[in-house]
């Protein structure tokens, strides 16, 4: 299927940068929130009983320090005998569900766009006037649809029939032509190559595309600038005017920043993007999955050291059921600008959005939560920042990416 552009630019931190600055005028620079609730949460370690009906049951936690006097509980070994990990976590929330069309998929859509627009050849050559087209379940559909809107040409939208509702509708309302198709890839590429050959518009990838990435990836310098300057805030208006001063994506302020971003992955282009944003910065980046019927293939691909290429999973992360892209792999794990991928169950990811819904106030949809859920809820997460971060603990920023969800789906999920 043909490219967005005839020309891109490398997938590195400036590409990430110059994206930002192409993209500002089109995109909200969506507020970072914290939770002293779910900070607690995070940072306590849960009982026998929470574990019991889990697959973290019977399990051992290590201790963080051998070298200590062992603590109550503790074998002579080391290993607490009862109850998981017990980390210390400052949870930041990167809110994308207030973004425009209330998900952070509008800033590669954007950016993918513009790029266009400066290739003279496709300008002159009648690209605007033709349009462009994608496939996807949702909020990709929605932000090609309103990227094409405020540039006044056509936007070919290929949806899966089981598409969320409230997306299919949103897609439209941006003055889109909805194409339907099947639910799996090849059924909808099967299509989009129909609808390409009969309107001669141009392919914007979901998620396959260094422009795609890059664009994702003005997220992560966002987050990356708005925590230092949180922390210098909190600290002090002193410490306030010299992050201020300074914040020119360098990540070099007088305030620590985050020690961790930690992303939903489907098919890896916010993942990706995130972690370009990163490199350089001292913060590690990690993905988190759905396990349900596989929607974990970056997390086995990880394991397995090769790239999973198809996925078919209904698990409730709707926005997360594609495979990871072959460029946005060769970033997250042939780079390895992400160090691990985690997962969770369709409980977990259940658990942490009512957690966010009661506690937080915030309206996101299933797939937001999976960062949140493995933070809470996944022992293996929370045994490694317990052992690597110790007493000091880690800030760590999780991304809600986004907030479009069917209020009669949530009605389901916890009637």
């Amino acid at each position: 299927m043909a490219d967005s552009t005839t020309t891109t630019p490398p997938l590195t931190r400036a590409s990430v940068i110059a994206a930002h600055e192409l993209i500002k005028p089109y995109i909200h620079r969506t507020p970072v929130l914290t939770n002293t609730t779910l900070n607690k949460l995070a940072s306590s370690a849960r009982s026998e009983e929470e574990l019991a009906g889990t697959r973290w049951r019977g399990r051992e936690q290590p201790g963080v320090d051998g070298s200590k006097v062992r603590e109550e509980g503790e074998k002579e070994d080391g290993r607490r005998q009862k109850g998981g990990a017990k980390p210390v976590m400052r949870l930041w929330f990167k809110c994308e569900n207030l973004q425009r069309i209330g998900a952070f998929k509008v800033r590669g859509a954007f950016h993918a766009v513009e790029r266009l627009k400066m290739d003279r050849e496709w300008v002159d050559g009648g690209g605007l006037e033709r349009g462009v087209l994608t496939h996807s379940s949702g909020n990709h559909a929605q932000a090609v649809a309103l990227a094409a809107k405020e540039n006044n040409m056509p936007a070919y939208i290929i949806m899966p029939e089981i598409s969320a509702p409230p997306k299919i509708a949103g897609t439209k309302g941006y003055g889109a032509h909805v194409i339907f198709s099947g639910s799996t890839a090849p059924e909808r590429e099967a299509t989009a190559h129909k609808v390409l050959a009969e309107t001669g518009a141009t392919f914007i990838p979901p998620y396959d595309h260094p422009n795609i990435i890059l664009g994702q990836g003005t997220m992560g310098l966002e987050f990356q600038e708005q925590v230092v300057q949180l922390m210098a805030e909190k600290a002090g208006s002193g410490n306030a005017d010299r992050s201020n001063s300074n914040s020119n994506h360098d990540n070099k302020n007088t305030a620590k920043g985050l020690d961790v971003i930690m992303t939903p992955c489907g098919g890896g282009g916010m993942l990706s993007g995130v972690a370009l944003s990163c490199e350089g910065t001292g913060i590690t980046v990690f993905g988190s999955e759905p396990s349900h019927q596989g929607a974990d293939d970056c997390k086995r691909g990880f394991e397995a050291g090769q790239r999973v290429e198809s996925v078919s999973s209904l698990t409730i992360a709707d926005g997360l059921r594609t495979p990871v892209g072959k460029l946005p792999w060769s970033v997250i794990y042939e780079r390895r600008l992400v160090k691990q991928v985690f997962n969770v169950t369709e409980e977990e990811i259940t658990a942490a959005l009512r957690l966010v819904l009661e506690r937080m106030k915030l309206v996101v949809e299933p797939s937001a939560v999976v960062p949140l859920a493995v933070a809470l809820f996944n022992e293996d997460f929370r045994e490694m920042v317990e052992r690597e971060a110790g007493d000091d603990g880690w800030d760590i920023g999780l991304v809600f990416s986004g907030g479009n969800v069917a209020l009669e789906n949530l009605a389901k999920m916890f009637g």
